[in-house]
């Protein structure tokens, strides 16, 4: 069976062991959420400062090896950074299984973001390489869903397998496994030659407008939702509800953004020039709801909210990264530049969060999400104002 690609036809093999690669981005850090609680037990003395840097210092390495990836990635092969990226990967896998010491687990937890980070990139270069037109959109969308979906069930399994031995949990990281196993499928996919094209003067192959544009808006919206992983614990507490429901709704907001990705096409064509303001919108009115949700109901609705626009937005994100600069050669450096966006927003978001709380002078658990509401809407006319313009607006290539 055959894919059309918008440029021709692939094996459907090939796809699924591209798709493959999308399996492991989401992934670092899950298996370690179950331990965190009890790491005191685990590792007597452990300080405070050793558990933030095992939670920081992996998202910290993540950020210049996406850079990295993307430079190489210019300039020759993508099949060697690949492979280095799925060995470091499920090196750290392997090696999690046998540490006995703090400082092991985060050096084996700096190992995995150096992995993840060379791989991040190539997820989704893979995919705009090979693929162009509607057919891209659609497969950067699956991209998005495969990933997510990833997510989700990885998240079942990390909280199964955490009643057992406490380095159970880390198998998560063993599925570069499969990758691997696929990688002959890969190959011809990844060495594309790299294009030839006379140098422009506008940013060094960016069109820095565009690329500036579409920075503003993922770190924006990756900014407003990093808020239901950081204080819906504190919330709930605050109301009374049990902090194990937190699970819950983070896995809904997950499923949330895993579902556009399969319909992707179709909900572009329905909305048209106005996808992202509405995808935005929804994000808003979810923030809105955990503003005022004060049960079960309201808060897995408004978590929901939150992920289908984020999972409408990430996809046609990376679309336009793509269209951000003047030769193909740059198409995965601006695509790393993009995602280590998302990065940095997930890193400086609760830094950035709790100085304006100091500022303000606010004890109020649900600052932190009435502070995004307020930038959410204000994102939201912002967008409205500016629907037509490169980073809001829909290629026109979509609506026919």
């Amino acid at each position: 069976m055959n894919i059309k690609t918008g440029k021709g036809l692939m094996p459907l093999i090939s796809l699924i062991a591209i798709l493959s690669v999308s399996l492991l981005v989401n992934l670092p850090g899950l298996a370690i959420s179950p331990v965190l609680a009890n790491l005191d037990k685990i590792f007597p003395g452990t300080s405070q400062l050793s558990i933030q840097m095992l939670t920081i210092l992996p998202n910290l390495f993540i950020i210049p090896f996406v850079l990295l990836s993307g430079q190489i990635a210019s300039s020759s092969s993508k099949s060697v950074i690949l492979l280095w990226g799925l060995g470091f990967y499920l090196a750290s896998g392997i090696m999690y299984l046998f540490t006995t010491a703090m400082w092991q687990l985060i050096a084996v937890s700096c190992l995995l973001g150096v992995g993840c980070g060379l791989l991040i990139p190539l997820a989704a270069s893979l995919i705009t390489d090979n693929f162009d037109g509607k057919a891209r959109m659609q497969m950067l969308g699956i991209k998005s869903g495969v990933a997510n979906l990833a997510l989700i069930m990885a998240t079942l399994i990390v909280g199964w397998l955490g009643n057992g031995n406490w380095h159970l949990p880390f198998v998560v990281y063993l599925l570069p496994i499969i990758p691997l196993a696929l990688f002959g499928y890969i190959r011809s996919y990844a060495n594309l030659p790299v294009p030839v094209t006379k140098q422009t003067e506008s940013g060094k192959g960016f069109i820095i407008p565009r690329m500036v544009s579409i920075i503003f808006l993922y770190f924006g919206i990756t900014f407003f939702v990093v808020a239901l992983s950081y204080y819906l614990p504190f919330l709930l507490a605050k109301h009374g509800i049990d902090a194990s429901k937190v699970g819950t709704i983070t896995a809904i907001f997950f499923f949330a953004v895993f579902l556009p990705g399969f319909i992707l096409p179709l909900i572009v064509k329905v909305c048209r020039h106005y996808t992202v303001f509405l995808a935005m919108l929804s994000i808003a009115v979810g923030l809105g709801l955990l503003c005022v949700g004060y049960t079960m109901p309201l808060l897995c609705i408004g978590a929901f909210l939150m992920g289908w626009g984020y999972g409408i937005i990430q996809p046609t994100i990376y679309d336009k990264a793509t269209r951000a600069v003047n030769t193909p050669a740059k198409n995965t450096m601006a695509l790393a530049i993009i995602l280590a966006t998302n990065y940095v927003a997930i890193t400086i978001a609760p830094f950035i969060i709790d100085s304006i709380r100091d500022i303000i002078g606010s004890k109020s658990d649900l600052f932190p999400f009435q502070l995004n509401v307020v930038l959410a809407v204000v994102y939201c006319i912002f967008i409205l104002i500016r629907r037509k313009s490169f980073a809001f607006d829909t290629n026109q290539d979509y609506l026919k």
